[in-house]
């Protein structure tokens, strides 16, 4: 397993407990969108191995995101001190995942 998780209730915690790489990343995304299909928590809360994410640990993280969305299951994240990760990520998730969804179609 790429990451671990506890779910208590109705809500799934996640811990990617290092960086993802390429090799990885996939099925980090993976384990936690079967974890969040098998459960349906109420919410996911995912604890990031550093404050300043990989962008391989920062796509995965996206995708997972937009399959929450997709759900309507709210999806937080944390630093790995359990503190807000620090500006962009915690705001520029939403946003991030709206670019990467819609804004590379435009394109072509």
């Amino acid at each position: 397993m790429v990451i671990t998780h506890q779910l208590a209730e109705g809500v799934l915690y996640v811990r990617i407990p290092r960086e993802l790489d390429v090799g990885n990343r996939a099925a980090a995304a993976l384990e936690i969108e079967a974890l969040v299909h098998a459960h349906r928590p109420g919410r996911v809360e995912v604890r990031l191995p550093s404050h300043h994410p990989s962008p391989m640990t920062f796509g995965a993280l996206t995708r997972v995101h937009r399959m929450c969305q997709s759900l309507g299951v709210p999806l937080a994240t944390t630093g790995p001190d359990g503190e807000a990760p620090p500006e962009p990520l915690g705001g520029a998730l939403p946003d991030r995942a709206h670019q990467l969804e819609h804004g590379a179609r435009r394109d072509h």
